[in-house]
């Protein structure tokens, strides 16, 4: 059952930052030329692109990851989340077979990815986007592309240092491969990401916050065992009394079996093959910042405006930021832009983008309990207004906190059931907090 015309698409294609096409698929042949429309209008868009917009009757809905553009085309009047998530699941299941997602990555496995296209989608209708599933009509297999990082590594001990420890890029593994799941080595990862949005004072107040959090999955295990996942003992759903993590909601995959999760806190599954969340939660409840900012901004006169803003890292001294990036816009009348940053942090980097009328403030990393500063001299082409002030931010902070997660959720124990099978199992958990929306109003 196709559900009607509602659910139709015309057109895929991936292309890389260049525009080049590397991927394309017509499934109704009544769209023509839309991918070089679809990369001029991305490239001369005004900021940020939005992923679903209208040009000559036709819909582009596109995601963008590591730097290439999924897009899906139609006349019809396809539902935007369910083209969205139709990407999103797409690019899972390349990843899940190919390993390494890159323009390199897919022009390697070109021959397996159009395999799978024509399984997922036929006549530009969704048919089957589940890794697992599509195992038993996916017979091409992988060409993985060597990691030189990696390489370099191996080739100095660096892992040896510590045996507790993986790359990151391990994961980055497809689910088939000549040697299947007999001699591959036999592991799960799993990742504990929160996405955070506040919204902050001028004071460094929190106004608003929320957590979007995820438990994802990974799994190379043999025989496909079951796990038990569990949890904080004193996790709460729904609102607390103030004692323990507490869960605004949550939900989970399909394949979790939550009968014992209120009284355990177990979640008790047996991993399907590829990446997956096997649970989502939010939390709303107070937040402990991980980053405050403080600005200031004064006017030195007339023609002159200085904007000072003073970062601190709310963290222990074990934990770090890292490829933070505080943004923001300055007046339209601005003609030059001076910058002056102190120390205490590592590959600090600062731009104006006098199109954009934006000043980037770039730092590599900032250790736990630290502190930086940035002095911002604006000189004006016109003198200062009340208006030129209030067209000064907000500011708007991004960044990264390697193993560290701010609701406290935390995986106690992972255990692999299967008694059968004699070969060493690894287990590999990391956390990693992510900014979502961090606004600081000037």
């Amino acid at each position: 059952v196709h559900g009607g015309e509602k659910k139709m698409i015309s057109q895929f294609f991936v292309l890389s930052p260049r525009g080049d096409t590397i991927i394309t698929r017509e499934f109704r042949a009544d769209v023509a030329g839309s991918a070089e429309v679809f990369f001029r209008k991305v490239k001369f868009w005004k900021g940020d692109p939005e992923p679903v917009f209208i040009v000559d009757g036709v819909s582009y809905c596109f995601v963008k990851r590591s730097g290439l553009y999924y897009v899906c085309t139609t006349r019809h009047n396809v539902s935007p989340s369910f083209t969205i998530e139709l990407l999103n699941q797409i690019v899972t299941v390349f990843k899940d077979y190919c390993g390494v997602l890159n323009e390199e990555g897919m022009r390697r496995n070109y021959v397996l990815i159009y395999e799978l296209l024509d399984e997922i989608i036929d006549g530009g209708y969704a048919q089957n986007i589940s890794s697992e599933s599509l195992r038993s009509f996916v017979f091409n297999e992988a060409t993985v592309q060597s990691n030189p990082i990696s390489s370099v590594i191996k080739r100095f001990g660096i892992l040896d240092i510590n045996p507790k420890t993986t790359s990151s890029s391990a994961v980055l593994k497809p689910i088939t491969g000549a040697n299947d799941k007999t001699n591959r080595r036999n592991e799960v990862f799993v990742d504990i990401a929160e996405r955070i949005s506040a919204l902050f004072n001028a004071n460094g107040q929190v106004l608003n916050s929320e957590i979007q959090g995820a438990v994802q999955m990974k799994s190379y295990l043999v025989g496909n065992p079951e796990l038990h996942l569990t949890l904080n003992p004193d996790l709460v759903i729904g609102r607390g009394n103030g004692y323990g993590v507490v869960l605004d909601d949550c939900n989970f995959h399909e394949c979790v079996q939550i009968e014992n999760f209120e009284k355990d806190k177990v979640l008790v599954l047996v991993p399907p093959d590829g990446e997956f969340i096997a649970m989502n939660y939010r939390v709303t409840s107070f937040l402990n910042p991980p980053f405050r900012l403080f600005p200031v901004v004064t006017e030195q006169g007339p023609l002159k405006i200085e904007i000072f803003l003073r970062l601190k890292a709310e963290l222990t001294d074990a934990h770090y930021g890292c490829n933070m990036c505080i943004s923001f816009p300055v007046p339209k009348t601005a003609s030059s832009v001076i910058f002056e940053t102190s120390e205490g942090a590592t590959g600090q980097r600062t731009s104006y983008k006098n199109k954009a009328q934006t000043c980037e403030w770039k730092i590599k990393k900032l250790q736990g309990n630290g502190e930086v500063t940035l002095n911002v001299r604006v000189a004006l082409s016109s003198p200062s207004t009340p208006i030129t002030k209030k067209e000064i931010g907000p500011f708007r902070i991004d960044f990264e906190i390697p193993m560290y997660n701010v609701s406290g959720l935390n995986v106690k124990y992972l255990e692999i059931i299967s008694p059968n099978n004699k070969n060493k199992q690894f287990r590999w958990v990391r956390y990693v907090t992510y900014s979502k929306s961090y606004v600081v109003r000037a």
